[in-house]
């Protein structure tokens, strides 16, 4: 039986099917349960259109009812959970083994509206804000987040997501950032600690304007993907936690939207 989709952000029932196994278990104590799939919707709504949480239709459940489980769900890893399971399926989906051996790097400088912690001046970008520091993989899919204030330089920041990538990819050899990630000694630092190969891709000498890099332009275009969700447009959590798990969550729409079409 087919459900009715009031709004663009609603999963269809194929995403559902996905998600919903993914999901933890109820408690079997306290009220009634309440829909998932339409917390869910709720939820999507939210990080797809940019509106405030206390803004939410009033055809969804409660504001504070959908708020609270996101962020029990962002409190006990949930969000992280359900994001790694869909990326080993659809990492296996393109023919690729469920972990990988390549990651890419970079940063993306976003303003803050709401202020709240972690919040800094870059002033390569003259952004105050924070940065978003991710590593896709080939596929330009999220292996790890750290959301820290924009203050921080790239070759600083990297310690901290290449630490998330260690405690779970065993796999990776080389780790391919553009040429901030040279500098106090990064490189080294990254094959001493892990035994991973950081490569440097340089822009062309002489090259002016927009230039397509190797393997750059994947963590660029993951970037892309994320600013279609416009909660990513500036950075209106107060907390890097909450951040992150927005992060998680548009990535987790976009993931379970490839896994559903490529089952049709």
């Amino acid at each position: 039986m087919k459900t009715e989709r009031k709004y663009g952000s609603d999963v269809t029932d194929r995403q559902w099917q996905l998600l919903r196994q993914l999901l933890p278990a109820r408690s079997q104590f306290g009220r009634r349960p309440i829909d998932r799939r339409r917390i869910i919707n709720a939820i999507l709504y939210v990080v797809r259109t940019g509106c405030q949480w206390r803004m939410l239709p009033k055809d969804f459940p409660n504001w504070s009812t959908v708020y609270g489980i996101f962020w029990r769900w962002r409190n006990d890893g949930t969000w992280q959970k359900i994001h790694d399971a869909l990326r080993a399926k659809t990492r296996k989906a393109a023919g690729k083994k469920s972990t990988p051996t390549v990651a890419i790097i970079d940063s993306q400088s976003v303003r803050t509206a709401e202020g709240g912690e972690e919040r800094g001046y870059d002033s390569a970008k003259k952004i105050t804000g924070r940065k978003r520091h991710v590593a896709v993989d080939t596929l330009g899919l999220l292996l790890a987040i750290v959301v820290h204030s924009a203050d921080w330089q790239d070759q600083d920041g990297a310690e901290w997501v290449m630490d998330k990538l260690g405690e779970q990819f065993k796999r990776i050899k080389i780790v391919f950032g553009d040429f901030a990630y040279g500098r106090s000694g990064l490189p080294d630092w990254t094959w001493e600690t892990f035994g991973w190969i950081l490569q440097t891709v340089l822009r062309p000498v002489g090259l002016k304007g927009f230039v397509v890099l190797p393997k750059r332009w994947i963590v660029e275009r993951t970037f892309a993907w994320l600013a279609r969700h416009r909660r990513n447009s500036k950075d209106y959590e107060k907390t890097t936690a909450s951040s992150e798990a927005i992060t998680y969550v548009a990535m987790i729409s976009l993931m379970s939207k490839r896994l559903a079409s490529a089952e049709k």
